[in-house]
């Protein structure tokens, strides 16, 4: 097994690790607690407004509240990696151009 494979075999690993670790807790974790800005803006809105209805229901729920802490974490890592992604390769582009000149 060359270098290249052990690499490649290295990366598909680590990405089901990954996948694991996501999945989990999606799996096992069925009536998790969590508090989030959402029921707090319903809470407040219906003790203003009793007669209050929502516009719009969610299509899919999370089966808890730390699934969604789950899932947003996971939308804040994957943000923070394309905005980091793209610094660098503003940073190498500039660093590479200046050298090709």
């Amino acid at each position: 097994m060359n270098t290249k494979t052990k690499k490649i075999l290295g990366v598909i690993l680590a990405l089901a690790v990954c996948a694991g670790i996501l999945i989990y807790p999606l799996l096992t974790i069925k009536d998790s607690e969590f508090g989030g800005a959402d029921g707090a803006a319903d809470e407040i809105i219906t003790s203003i407004d009793t007669e209050y209805e929502p516009w719009f229901e969610p299509m899919w729920a999370p089966p808890g509240g730390e699934t969604e802490s789950l899932l947003f974490c996971l939308q804040a890592a994957l943000g923070s990696g394309v905005f980091f992604f793209c610094i660098g390769y503003l940073t190498a582009s500039k660093k590479y151009k200046k050298k090709d000149q």
